[in-house]
């Protein structure tokens, strides 16, 4: 058991995919020598030399196309998008081509790519570097979607995406990198589309992803002081989703607060709350409650970026008021 960051986990997790099948290669906007905008592939090219670990040109679409290329001819590219609103640059390749591979060659070729993206707000970057980008590709089908909250999903769900046959977009969040966590000498595989029951209780089911998971977590230890025991689920991946470990929470709890980062509208969580309604109505004693960004881009001021965040104290508030419905 090692103590390590988020960042650090990330690193070991791509490390021990190129270090298990040499179909994997890391490329990127200086993932090489500069070990990555963020430090996430720091020492992989000392290590893997440059076949395995590469330099792109700053074009987006140039590496998802690459990624594409790749994969067809039998690889596991593993692609780095420095910023997750860059995706919306080689948006068409993503959600045009490599989403749509499998379905349009009657599935005589599928394309095991990854894509891993630094994502998500509160650390500065302005609008145009800070949005929750994972919303933007809940409607096609073809993708898989993850969001490791942890030091330990960091490394067991990046290993999950390369070994995995299916296009995956893999968003670490921004604010999680220097969150520090024990990493086991041997991580038990996570498969993708299972929850994490974080936390048991029969209150209120809470549903939460990346650091609103642990913000929501902040908000449950201070809501037990009052007798509010709150049931807490990190989804973990949010294409395929575990909508069976969200019911079986409902069907205790009776009321269900989602978490997100992010406006409302077309998102995860609404896709949820629809979900829910649709198949559990009779499950709920009070309304689903949504709680969510403003319906503005991410503030660069370090006051309103904070506003626009759900905070531990928003989140304790709204599940309080639902518990009394």
């Amino acid at each position: 058991m090692t103590v390590v960051t988020y960042r650090q986990a990330i690193t070991r997790g791509i490390a021990d995919a190129l270090a298990a099948d040499e179909d994997v290669f890391l490329f990127g906007e200086d993932v090489a020598r500069a070990g990555g905008a963020f430090k996430t592939t720091t020492g992989l090219w000392e290590r893997f030399g440059d076949d395995r670990v590469m330099d792109t040109p700053i074009s987006e679409q140039a590496i998802v196309g690459t990624a594409i290329g790749a994969a067809i001819r039998g690889l596991r590219p593993l692609a780095e998008v420095m910023f997750a609103d860059f995706a919306a640059v080689c948006f068409d390749g993503i959600v045009n081509e490599l989403a749509k591979y499998r379905y349009m060659t009657g599935g005589q070729v599928n394309c095991p790519v990854t894509i891993h993206m630094a994502n998500g707000a509160g650390t500065g970057f302005a609008a145009q570097h800070s949005q929750p980008a994972e919303n933007w590709f809940l409607n096609t089908p073809g993708l898989k979607v993850v969001v490791p909250a942890t030091v330990t999903d960091a490394y067991a769900l990046m290993r999950a995406a390369v070994e995995d046959d299916d296009p995956v977009l893999y968003f670490e969040h921004k604010g999680l990198f220097g969150m520090r966590g024990e990493l086991p000498d041997v991580v038990e595989p996570v498969q993708l589309g299972v929850a994490d029951l974080v936390r048991e209780g029969d209150a209120v089911t809470v549903v939460a992803t990346q650091q609103m998971r642990h913000r929501a977590l902040s908000a449950a230890d201070a809501l037990a002081q009052e007798g509010i025991e709150v049931e807490l689920i990190d989804p973990r991946t949010l294409v395929p989703f575990d909508h069976a470990a969200v019911r079986r929470s409902v069907e205790k709890t009776n009321r269900l607060v989602v978490v997100q980062e992010g406006s409302a509208g077309a998102s995860w969580g609404g896709t949820l709350i629809a979900h829910v309604l649709q198949d559990g109505f009779e499950l709920l004693d009070a309304p689903p409650r949504l709680i969510s960004s403003d319906e503005t881009p991410v503030p660069y001021a370090g006051v309103l970026e904070a506003a626009w965040l759900p905070s531990v104290e928003r989140i304790a508030e709204e599940v309080r008021s639902i518990v009394r419905y």
